[in-house]
């Protein structure tokens, strides 16, 4: 059997450093300096594999936000099969933790605002879990109108990634459940 290519480990390794060094140090702190030292490779080797730090940024968030066939889509599970499966996902520990990923996302939204390649990736991702949950939305409550299923659905995100940001510095064990029932208020309302 062939043995992988080393070019598509080191691009994954790198990637991965990227991740943390996101993480640990923010955007404006993520240098090719310090992902050639938190992946152990010199700053020229990262460059061969990855390119410019713009291009390695752009690939680690296509990373983060794709699905296993490589194309950026929806942030939610692709088990994920009604509605109830979604706001379990949205307001659960998983999605909620303040983890690795959540701080890369965090320190992706700040490149969006000046970095129209990123925007795309996360309107994407973002617009991709829009419809998925408007199509779950109308599933579930089939008289509803297709515009109110996505307003909805908008409304269900809001709350999730609210949620979210709020996990940073908000300690309040009650914030996924409040979060959970405000967007469980907006498909009660259907």
């Amino acid at each position: 059997m062939a043995r992988p290519s080393v070019a598509v480990e080191r691009r994954e390794q790198i990637i991965d450093a990227t991740m943390t060094t996101i993480a640990e140090h923010g955007i404006s702190g993520t240098s090719l300096d310090r992902i050639a030292d938190a992946v152990g490779m010199s700053r020229g080797h990262v460059r061969h594999f990855v390119g410019n730090r713009d291009r390695l940024l752009l690939d680690t968030a296509i990373a983060l936000f794709a699905d296993h066939t490589g194309k950026v889509g929806s942030i939610l599970p692709s088990d994920v099969a009604d509605v109830e499966g979604a706001l379990d996902y949205l307001f659960g520990p998983e999605f909620n933790s303040p983890d690795r990923e959540n701080a890369v996302v965090l320190g992706f939204v700040e490149l969006s605002r000046t970095t129209p390649e990123i925007a795309e990736v996360l309107t994407t991702a973002y617009t991709a879990t829009r419809l998925q949950l408007a199509d779950l939305v109308a599933a579930d409550h089939t008289d509803a109108s297709p515009d109110t299923c996505v307003t909805v659905a908008y409304g269900i995100l809001t709350c999730a990634l609210g949620s979210v940001f709020l996990g940073d510095f908000d300690a309040d064990p009650t914030r996924m459940h409040r979060s959970r029932a405000a967007a469980e208020a907006l498909l009660a309302a259907l």
